[in-house]
């Protein structure tokens, strides 16, 4: 891992040149990657083939640049630590708040590029893009001109515009304006970007439908029992004969199916330590005790065997926003009644129980607990903690375990505000659910009634096993979903829960050193076979269970919480990891300029590359 030290002097005057920083404080050239070999195949950032040859029509806004402007020159009347009080330090903190949103300016905005489905079928009831709550025609087709009162309010922004978007039913939009809100701690959410979305015709779509298919299929199917029984064998089989997963993805194998891409995801079991193993919160403890007295975490899971939305209307009637409850209607849940859990508690085991955790959470909440482990059974800080060589202080309102409790949401914060940012002003993606119904209108002639329109999907999807299964179970080719409602109110792309876990998760690596073993600190990892209880994991590669892999595994378990759920792409939860991790970034790389002493941020990113974060 590498560090670029950038020296300069100061003038006679004590200003810094017009090409440098200035003061003690350097904002610019702060950040240094160094490129490491990934040994997994496909471990790598995941790629996308956003256009596959098909024509582009209007998918990018005009290319950004970064504003040329000069460096201010101020004095600074200090040296060695941050200023106690008066006038110096309302100099400094003013003068470090101006270089950083200067900084922002300075910066090439990046291209905001779309797959091109709106345009392309803006003539063909815009069926590539999200419109869930929309009215919509017997078809499923949304109501054009529905769709571009929408289409008005998220390419002018204007408050008025957005209150006479028509809805069908009682369910309104969530959150549609939340997006454009101004981020003033840290880049603004319009600096971050993720690649297009898979166009609606491409092989690379139905491929990651066909992945829907089978995590729908396979929700059912321990973790532990991945490749040694019939779905998930045939799960794997078929996702291999895809040469736009296995070119984009990687191979599948009993080890990595419906894993994470990090380099380490097939470390240890499915499910990440820190959602298995007790949580020490305050004086109490949220850990529920099985029958061998072991505290572990027991969550309320749904019902095994039971899925929604399988007809063809329930399935019109949650597009349309038809509230069963119209009561609950303007509620995140309950709208369309209540998903039923078990009547016992249990751990967490398979993708039904992933689509539990993840269906009534605090998004922030899983990053919480898992800092209460860390802090609670003393994992050691990040060498970047000045607190370290500091044989008379440690940190507490900084670097201690308010900080790290703090920090995390408020980087989910901005998480959250970014990609809600791409989801309705950028990309507006269609769901999984509505491309089900498009393959369910195309293998049944438009349930049987002939005409209608036509939807170009790739064959790749209408010929696979998992589509034929899931008719044969069902009798319909919709996407048999986890939760009563189905996804939520929003477009897909990108996938809020992944963002913020891409986020959360970056701010505990940069805090905590991720080399630090379970095993080394007396801690035995756990899995769950069953559900119903806990055992030791004994696998060969226990050893390198560590604060890193478990903390990339929470990321992507609760990400693929949300595919094993039915709400979210395969793209979906990769790219929103790592838009949450820039984002994370972006705010630690100005936070790293207002401490006192001197301190800095190293972690592994996402995709394998070490980073280090200093002034």
């Amino acid at each position: 891992m590498t560090k670029e030290n950038q020296s300069s002097t100061d003038d006679a005057a004590g200003q810094r040149g017009p090409s440098r920083s200035f003061g003690r404080r350097r904002f610019i050239g702060k950040v240094t990657e160094a490129t490491v070999a990934i040994a997994a195949a496909g471990a790598g950032l995941p790629a996308l083939l956003a256009t596959e040859g098909l024509p582009v029509q209007s998918t990018a806004r005009v290319p950004r640049r970064a504003v040329a402007l000069p460096r201010p020159r101020l004095s600074f009347p200090y040296s060695g630590g941050n200023p106690v009080s008066g006038q110096q330090r309302r100099i400094a903190v003013f003068r470090a708040r101006i270089e950083a949103a200067l900084n922002d300016l300075r910066k090439n905005l990046p291209d905001l590029t779309t797959n091109g489905d709106e345009a392309r079928y803006s003539s063909d009831g815009y069926i590539g893009s999200f419109s869930k709550a929309l009215p919509h025609d017997e078809y499923g087709v949304v109501t054009s001109s529905a769709y571009q009162a929408l289409l008005t309010a998220t390419t002018t922004g204007s408050p008025s515009a957005f209150d006479v978007i028509p809805i069908g039913g009682d369910v309104p939009l969530i959150g549609p304006q939340d997006g454009l809100n101004m981020c003033l701690d840290a880049a603004d959410v319009a600096t971050f970007t993720i690649p297009p979305a898979p166009p609606l015709a491409s092989s690379l779509r139905a491929a990651e439908m066909v992945e829907s298919y089978w995590l729908a299929l396979c929700r059912d199917v321990p973790f532990s029992q991945y490749g040694q029984e019939p779905l998930t064998q045939t799960a794997i089989s078929e996702l291999n004969s895809l040469p736009a997963y296995t070119q984009n993805y990687g191979t599948v194998t009993a080890q990595n199916l419906f894993r994470g891409f990090t380099s380490d995801a097939t470390t240890g079991p499915y499910v990440s330590q820190f959602l298995i193993l007790p949580i020490g919160y305050g004086l109490g403890n949220l850990a529920m005790n099985n029958s061998t007295d072991k505290p572990a975490q027991l969550y309320n899971v749904f019902l095994a065997n039971v899925d929604y939305m399988t007809s063809w209307n329930s399935f019109l009637a949650v597009q349309n926003g038809q509230a069963t409850v119209p009561s609950q209607a303007r509620g995140f849940f309950g709208a369309f009644g209540t998903t039923t859990v078990q009547d016992t508690p249990l751990y967490l085991n398979d993708g039904r129980s992933m689509a539990s955790l993840v269906h009534v959470d605090e998004l922030y909440q899983h990053y919480f607990f898992a800092a209460s482990e860390l802090l609670g059974d003393n994992f050691p800080f990040a060498a970047g903690n000045p607190y370290n060589s500091t044989p008379n202080q440690i940190g507490f309102a900084v670097w201690g375990g308010p900080y790290v409790t703090g920090l995390m949401g408020e980087a989910a914060m901005r998480a959250i505000h970014s990609v809600w940012y791409q989801k309705w002003f950028v990309h507006r993606a269609i769901r999984p659910e509505e491309y089900g119904g498009w393959v369910h209108n195309t293998l049944t002639k438009n349930n049987g009634k002939g005409g209608g329109p036509t939807f170009p999907l790739d064959p790749s999807v209408l010929d696979s096993k998992a589509a034929a299964q899931v008719f044969s179970k069902y009798g319909t080719y919709l996407l048999p979903m986890a939760f009563q409602e189905g996804c939520p109110i929003h477009p897909s792309y990108g996938s809020g829960h992944a963002t913020v876990a891409g986020g959360a998760v970056t701010i505990l690596k940069a805090l905590f050193n991720e080399s630090t073993s379970f095993l080394d600190m007396g801690i035995t990892p756990m899995y769950s076979p069953d559900g119903t209880s806990l055992e030791p994991y004994t696998g060969e590669d226990t050893g390198q269970i560590t604060v890193g892999t478990e903390l990339n595994k929470i990321a992507w378990n609760i990400a693929i919480g949300r595919n094993f759920a039915g709400v979210h792409w395969h793209s979906d939860y990769a790219q929103s990891l790592l838009l949450g991790e820039s984002m994370a970034i972006s705010l630690l790389s100005e936070l790293v300029n207002t401490y006192t002493q001197n301190a800095y941020f190293s972690f592994t990113k996402f995709d394998g590359t070490p980073i280090t974060i200093a002034r």
